[in-house]
């Protein structure tokens, strides 16, 4: 069919073509030739036009068929209906000078009228488009904000516990100087074991980018509170071709969208997590965890926010995508969660 609508516009073009050379031709020395000479022109104007002002409003219209095919084919029945009526062809384009001109106008008004809502419909869209990632852009830094001040908060807890543990290392060196001074050196080595079984397990390494991956020991420890196994398996080199803290914000809001989900779980449905990355040139995030009967994406593909305000994370996956020139798939498949990225 649009193989079709494009015949039929191709004809209307040319019965159009053949009718104002024909006409004009009859107003100019030598006839037969100026009307050669007059066809060429037209059709050399109409290429020229159609080549490079309205050939990507064409293809709209053309993906559209159904809603201009009748003006094409309400033209190319006029048209024929004057042709193949006429027994002398000559006579009857003189004779039907003014109707056929009439049809020619209202068909050039009609093609023009399909061509400027088609442009018009995409400068709306043009626009639209760019409201959309404006408002992604300012949910996404209100997300970066809402991260920072977290993470300065974090900061300012660690420096509280430095200043602490300093204090206490002052003290404990005092102590351990008065009992070696004394030549008390067994309560001296029991002190030294006593501080070394009180010595804080290092968090684990899960990948070479210290960003990402002290968000993965933040997340990783609360999965682990709230009793969700989670099996994480990351290869994030330290200098990637992604900003480093945009990237931090991506995976916290993948592992805490997938703990909240594995939350909302029924009693008898078990949680689970399961994160890994894999360096090829891109990096490839794959994000799997358990989710309930309620879990569904939208028409394009992406989570439904289950209350209002929610969804800012998913958001800020989707905006991050779009940055780097990634793709971002989601999938839901009998009771599992799937999220891939590629950036």
């Amino acid at each position: 069919m649009q193989w079709l609508f494009s015949y039929l516009t191709v004809q209307n073009i040319s019965d159009m073509v053949i009718i104002l050379s024909f006409l004009a031709s009859r107003y100019l020395p030598y006839p037969p030739y100026a009307n050669s000479l007059l066809r060429a022109i037209l059709f050399g104007a109409f290429l020229l036009v159609l080549s490079r002002y309205v050939r990507p409003l064409y293809r709209q219209a053309v993906e559209h068929w159904t809603a201009y095919f009748a003006v094409a084919l309400g033209m190319y029945i006029t048209f024929n209906y004057y042709v193949l009526s006429a027994d002398d062809i000559v006579v009857m384009l003189t004779e039907k000078a003014v109707p056929l001109l009439l049809v020619i106008f209202i068909g050039l008004a009609a093609y023009a009228s399909i061509f400027l809502s088609l442009k018009n419909l995409q400068r709306e869209f043009r626009v639209k488009e760019e409201n959309q990632k404006m408002q992604a852009e300012r949910e996404y830094l209100q997300l970066a904000a809402g991260n920072m001040s977290h993470r300065l908060k974090l900061m300012e807890e660690v420096s509280a516990q430095n200043s602490r543990a300093a204090h206490d290392r002052r003290h404990f060196n005092n102590v351990l100087l008065e009992l070696l001074e004394r030549g008390e050196t067994d309560e001296a080595a029991a002190l030294l074991q006593s501080q070394n079984q009180a010595t804080p397990i290092i968090s684990k390494v899960y990948c070479e980018n210290p960003a990402v991956n002290a968000a993965v020991c933040h997340y990783a420890v609360l999965a682990e509170q709230a009793g969700i196994p989670a099996e994480i398996a990351l290869d994030i080199p330290d200098n990637s071709n992604v900003d480093t803290l945009e990237l931090s914000m991506v995976v916290s809001n993948l592992m805490e969208n997938a703990i909240q989900a594995c939350e909302r779980l029924p009693k008898n449905q078990t949680p689970y997590l399961r994160f890994t990355c894999r360096s090829v040139g891109r990096l490839l995030l794959e994000m799997e965890n358990s989710c309930d009967e309620g879990t569904a994406l939208d028409k394009n593909g992406y989570p439904v926010a289950r209350e209002e305000g929610h969804g800012i994370g998913s958001k800020s996956i989707l905006a991050f995508a779009k940055k780097y020139d990634g793709e971002l798939l989601y999938k839901i498949e009998k009771g599992v969660f799937r999220v891939r990225l590629l950036v």
